[in-house]
């Protein structure tokens, strides 16, 4: 487990000036006990350099902004209810046993107050139903497999992003207005839940929109393979005008390096739902003509507030590196939690909130992110709902932009609450506006 912990530099100051400063018993009131939380990301393996470790400095940076109090409007005040944030990271890598085990020692051994985690949508699957038995409030800030509130509830589960029906629906609005005579789909997605969601939701998405289209091959190679030349092969010998693929972290930059040389992205226009961190990692290197998005409106499709323009300045000035939507997406998950407190401690009298006041405020919650407003309107007003958008990559000057961007509102892109996103997909979209 690794492990790292923020402490409030407010506090610190504040205990040197009562140390300097006689004070009567009565005024000796004790510092206010800190909110323990347990962040899970990717900090080893193949997905730690594209994904994991931005979604950390991300969550890094929020923190030690929410403890000193900077974070701009609407978050006012030091802390979550007054109390400072004390994190712990732990590593996502090593598998679901892993990870459930690890989730465990976070709510048993170290009496965590809240885990906020998990990228991968297998981990999410294993992890929702622990959190419900331990009874601990649990957020997920980024995994987007839509089954997690599609085929059950839970009173301590959260999830502050979108799911993947958002991704893949918004992905074939785009290819469809991109290529009106499109005749030939194929894809390339990892065999696992994520991967499954996303093609199968694609896949629908374009028959309801374009029925005569031709669907080629699938290719399901196993998460983080990394290799991927037989699938490229396949790929190339497909002729298909557009191919799908939802990979991410290392396995989507594997397929640029690796399928970018062999001709691929000239080919067939290729759409990578989760693609938007190669443009920060590769630049250039990442072909023009592919289609990218960022699993919402974050980085280059972030709106241009006052809250994102400060996210942006924090980030670049301690990383030297734009945020990639990993980090974007931890930020939403932790001024999501700080918005629950707030409104519970408001609800509360102005003292300090319990879990069961927080899960009360967090449902059917309305909050500002750096990627805009987020209502908590699914899943019983446990799942985030989010617009997105999609841009078309090109080389300005040596380096990278998105053209033709185009946005796509929650309510043309999302099912209604109660409403499997298969079953609405292949009703036409009919209760989309």
């Amino acid at each position: 487990m690794v492990r790292h912990t923020l402490v409030m530099r407010a506090l610190l100051a504040a205990g040197l000036a009562l140390a300097l400063t006689p004070v009567s018993a009565q005024d000796k009131a004790a510092p206010e006990k800190p909110i323990k939380i347990g962040i899970v990301t990717f900090l080893s393996g193949a997905a730690a350099g594209p994904f994991g470790v931005p979604a950390r400095n991300g969550a890094e940076v929020i923190v030690e902004a929410i403890n000193a109090g900077k974070v701009p409007a609407p978050y006012a005040g030091i802390g979550l209810a007054g109390a400072p944030i004390e994190v712990s990271f732990v590593d996502e890598a090593g598998g679901t046993t892993k990870q459930v085990n690890e989730f465990r020692n976070l709510v048993q051994r170290d009496n965590v107050d809240a885990v906020v985690g998990y990228i991968s949508s297998g981990d999410c699957l294993a992890v929702a139903p622990v959190a419900e038995e331990l009874k601990r409030l649990t957020i997920f800030f980024d995994c987007g497999t839509p089954r997690i509130f599609e085929d059950a509830s839970y009173k301590y589960l959260f999830r502050t992003g979108a799911t993947a029906t958002i991704d893949n629906t918004a992905a074939a609005l785009y290819v469809m207005e991109m290529k009106p005579q499109l005749k030939t789909v194929a894809a390339i997605n990892q065999n696992y839940a994520w991967g499954q969601d996303s093609w199968n939701d694609f896949e629908a998405a374009i028959k309801v929109l374009k029925p005569d289209v031709k669907i080629g091959t699938s290719q399901m190679p196993k998460l983080l393979a990394g290799q991927y030349g037989a699938e490229i092969s396949a790929l190339l010998t497909s002729d298909a005008d557009v191919v799908h693929s939802s990979f991410w972290g290392g396995d989507a930059e594997a397929l640029i390096l690796q399928g970018a040389p062999r001709g691929l992205f000239k080919k067939s226009t290729v759409v990578m739902t989760a693609g938007e961190p190669t443009l920060v990692r590769l630049g250039t290197q990442v072909p023009e003509g592919t289609v990218i998005g960022a699993r919402g409106p974050f980085n280059v499709f972030a709106p241009d507030t006052e809250l994102n323009k400060w996210f942006r300045k924090v980030y670049e000035e301690r990383y030297a590196v734009a945020p990639s939507y990993p980090a974007y997406k931890m930020a939403q998950a932790l001024l999501g939690l700080k918005a629950a407190f707030d409104k519970a401690q408001a609800a509360n009298g102005g003292k300090r909130p319990n879990q069961d006041q927080v899960i009360a405020a967090f449902e059917n919650l309305t909050f500002e992110g750096p990627g805009g407003p987020v209502a908590m309107s699914l899943g019983k007003g446990h799942q985030a709902v989010q617009g997105t958008a999609y841009g078309t990559v090109k080389h300005e000057g040596g380096k990278v932009t998105v053209t033709n961007v185009k946005r796509y509102p929650a309510s043309r892109i999302t099912p209604p609450d109660g409403v499997k996103s298969e079953e609405w997909i292949k009703s036409g979209f009919k209760t989309a506006k």
